[in-house]
């Protein structure tokens, strides 16, 4: 990688996002963990929340991983509340064609993953910034039979 595409790459708003991480810590009782790693760079991202109605009402992230898969988290960090496990899924669909496929970035309230967008010429940078999205989801899905049985 050259001294351009590293600029190009860890913009100054990448690093600002990933210096900035929304709910960072632990949960004390969440109805849902998920914890993944990148076998390429040993990135970590464990994820903690509670799901209430459907809809994530607590969340907390312990991330473990380089400035693209923090600024990841941060950008899901700031629009996780409120969401459902299908707004979840969408978005990580979105942003796994986002990077491998070209497409667009994920719709509003996640289109901040749009700075993202040159780790598409660094494959092996995306397993890190799928991270949190891949952990919360998982954490959602283990969450479905608590947050159903709290309505």
């Amino acid at each position: 990688m050259s001294d351009s595409d590293l600029i190009k790459l860890y913009s100054g708003r990448i690093l600002d996002l990933a210096a900035n991480i929304p709910h960072a810590g632990r949960l004390a009782a969440p109805t849902g963990t998920a914890r993944k790693r990148s076998p390429l760079c040993g990135s970590t991202v464990t994820v903690d929340l509670v799901m209430a109605g459907g809809r994530v009402t607590e969340f907390a992230q312990e991330v473990r991983a380089c400035a693209l898969g923090q600024a990841s988290a941060a950008i899901l960090g700031a629009v996780i509340l409120g969401r459902s496990r299908a707004e979840l899924e969408a978005a990580r669909t979105a942003l796994r064609a986002m990077l491998q496929d070209s497409a667009p970035a994920p719709e509003a309230p996640f289109a901040g993953y749009e700075v993202l967008t040159p780790a598409r010429d660094y494959r092996n940078r995306h397993a890190s910034i799928l991270l949190a999205i891949e952990a919360a989801c998982e954490a959602a899905a283990l969450s479905e039979p608590a947050s159903a049985a709290a309505t």
